[in-house]
């Protein structure tokens, strides 16, 4: 059987690689990540698999070559791949790599989508869309405690953004990451990336529910407060372009960094209509922890202004000449997109919900012996009132 072309070193430094691989294999071995536990195929854990075969660790290794020597093409490009890359893909083909996916909270997240954009080309092959999400979601279902009688310290007529801004402050993790990114992202001198990693780290890291509290929280018709305070949530003026970038030269800067290549792959997979009804591909829950996970990227959005729930990309199209369609496409994926509008109008209107209620220290009680009670909880076929709202906004899963 002829050894494959990809197998046979041009150079001496593929040599010296082969011969380096019971040192790369011991590096390789070690107990999984915790994070990675809760993945079915954590990128990571395949890659390691590989690295125990020759053959497989062979092609990985000349792939990634490819990978790095070509620069990413834009979307409506076909990517360029040569006959020892596509050799190396179809190596392969048949290697837990192929379907392996990453998590936004697992520990080496970086490294975790390195190797899945390694492999990329490998996977555009066939019936393979080219950017398809690498986040797997994996479902939790803990409820979420809080404590509304502190919100007493409000006054009655305080807006919802108040009150989950209090909310998140009541939270020590919250808290923390909040002020974190607050310090990052306030001042005249503001360092725009730092601002950026803080931003991501609080919607990483805070609980799904306190983030998306304080992100989407309902205001009343002409409150401007309001929605000021909840447009600055994501501190324009330091996380935004200090000019008016090109659409197309924002999502070029995001596709060279596998970060937020993955987070808009993640974004255009569970926030893309599928037809002209603007039927969507996934639930409502999905394309918010999408379009979530674009904060504190280059691809950054938020709202337009402090009047509405409107939001888009602070870019501009003019001046693409040629390309005038194709950024008009990608600037409408965010401001007139009905998944993305939905799933915003859904969230803030559980989000009004839950204040709608009269919220006495009696059930708090009850929601308290609930939680460590699982006999006491309502029944999901024969829900109150209560359970039915407040099940719809802790448990950020459930639509």
């Amino acid at each position: 059987m002829a050894c494959p072309r990809y197998l046979r070193p041009p150079q001496p430094v593929f040599l010296l690689l082969l011969l380096l691989l019971p040192p790369l294999l011991l590096l390789g071995a070690g107990d999984p990540l915790p994070t990675e536990s809760r993945l079915v195929n954590s990128c990571i854990q395949a890659r390691k698999k590989c690295q125990a075969n020759p053959i497989c660790n062979a092609a990985y290794h000349y792939l990634n070559s490819c990978t790095s020597s070509v620069s990413t093409p834009s979307p409506s490009e076909e990517p360029s791949v040569s006959a020892d890359c596509l050799e190396a893909a179809q190596h392969l083909r048949n290697s837990s790599l192929m379907s392996c996916t990453c998590h936004r909270r697992m520990k080496n997240q970086t490294a975790c989508l390195d190797i899945y954009w390694t492999i990329h080309p490998a996977r555009s092959l066939g019936d393979y869309e080219l950017d398809v999400s690498p986040y797997e979601d994996t479902v939790t279902r803990k409820p979420w405690k809080m404590n509304l009688s502190k919100l007493n310290m409000l006054k009655p007529d305080s807006d919802l953004c108040l009150k989950f801004a209090m909310l998140c402050t009541l939270n020590d993790k919250c808290d923390r990451l909040r002020k974190a990114y607050g310090e990052a992202c306030s001042g005249p001198r503001c360092q725009h990336h730092t601002c950026l990693r803080q931003l991501r780290a609080f919607f990483e890291k805070a609980s799904e529910p306190h983030a998306q509290g304080l992100l989407l929280c309902p205001c009343a018709p002409g409150d401007l407060g309001c929605g000021k305070r909840r447009r600055n949530t994501i501190a324009p003026s330091c996380s935004l372009p200090s000019g008016t970038s090109n659409c197309l030269e924002l999502r070029r800067l995001c596709l060279s960094n596998p970060l937020c290549r993955s987070r808009l792959a993640d974004f255009q997979t569970h926030c893309h209509p599928m037809d002209i009804l603007g039927t969507c591909t996934t639930e409502k829950s999905r394309c918010l922890r999408a379009y979530m996970g674009l904060i504190g990227t280059t691809m950054t959005p938020n709202f337009v202004s402090n009047i509405n729930a409107s939001v888009a990309l602070s870019c501009t199209c003019r001046g693409s000449g040629n390309l005038q369609e194709e950024c008009e496409r990608l600037e409408e994926s965010f401001s007139h997109n009905p998944c993305l509008t939905e799933a915003i109008a859904s969230k803030m209107l559980l989000h009004s919900q839950l204040f709608s209620q009269d919220w006495t220290d009696s059930t708090l009680a009850i929601m308290e012996r609930q939680n460590k009670n699982p006999a006491l909880r309502p029944q999901p076929w024969v829900p109150s009132l209560f359970s039915c709202t407040l099940t719809l906004i802790l448990l950020p899963n459930f639509w």
